[in-house]
């Protein structure tokens, strides 16, 4: 059976236009990335401003060469990666810190409930390169004049729900809206203490994310503005409309004054 032939002008595969399907996935894949260690924050957000400007596969591929992936016979994004990573070893699940400190940090197995008591010492619980049993775990913390820093990835959803007596718990403002995004609940009692809960990328510096704060509060300011000009030129645009509208009627009633006065 012979086939048709393709017209000798149709486009090569590296040219047919992606989808919003494909630059996610190679935006999930650099979130990836990230984690691993593999790109830092800085060439993460290029290459994601370079994913969600792409418009074709020939595009997309620059992006993920120089990442585990799996050759493929033509363009396309392939989020497998050559190997996957053992989970790491448990470890005990309750931290104590009595007139001392301890932490978690690294690649580390969070159980499905984890319980921290701080007597008059610290605890620091770095959950971005972390590996959660569960999609949603619980930390039970007591704290008793103590403190209890939390550092967690963008993407995580923190539900802090802690009784706090003299004491204060401070929560990221820009958590995630997504409903499948993993969940970290935070219970217990705080007296005399305070807990804290940042929010950094994998290799991120405070430096980095005091700028990063810095950028998006400058960025929601922007907005801000914006969508107060919109509304000012609105208001202005109906003013405008108002005052026509009242001298079309004062003239109207000018017209009718003076056709009274002829016909008198």
């Amino acid at each position: 059976m012979n086939l048709p032939e393709q017209p000798s002008d149709s486009p090569s595969p590296a040219q047919m236009r992606a989808s919003d399907a494909d630059r996610d996935s190679v935006a999930d894949r650099l979130r990836e990335a990230l984690a691993e260690g593999r790109i830092t924050p800085e060439e993460h957000a290029e290459r994601i401003d370079a994913v969600y400007s792409a418009k074709t596969y020939a595009d997309l591929e620059p992006v993920l060469a120089d990442l585990p992936s799996e050759q493929a016979p033509r363009p396309r994004v392939d989020l497998r990666k050559e190997e996957v990573l053992p989970p790491p070893p448990p470890q005990s699940s309750t931290l104590v810190a009595i007139f001392s400190g301890v932490e978690r940090k690294g690649r580390w197995l969070v159980e499905e409930q984890t319980n921290v008591a701080c007597v008059f010492g610290g605890a620091e619980l770095d959950f971005r390169q972390a590996v959660l049993s569960r999609r949603e775990v619980t930390v039970n913390i007591t704290c008793v004049f103590g403190g209890v820093n939390i550092v967690v990835p963008p993407g995580v959803r923190v539900q802090p729900s802690m009784v706090s007596i003299f004491g204060g718990t401070d929560s990221p403002g820009d958590d995630t809206i997504d409903a499948d995004a993993p969940v970290i609940k935070l219970t217990g009692m705080n007296l005399f203490g305070g807990v804290s809960i940042t929010r950094r990328e994998v290799g991120e510096t405070r430096r980095e994310r005091r700028r990063r704060e810095r950028e998006r509060h400058l960025e929601h300011m922007e907005r801000h503005l914006e969508r107060h000009q919109e509304h000012l030129e609105r208001h202005l645009e109906r003013r405008e409309e108002h005052r026509r509208r009242r001298d079309e009627r004062r003239d109207h009633l000018r017209e009718l004054r003076e056709e009274r006065r002829r016909h008198r």
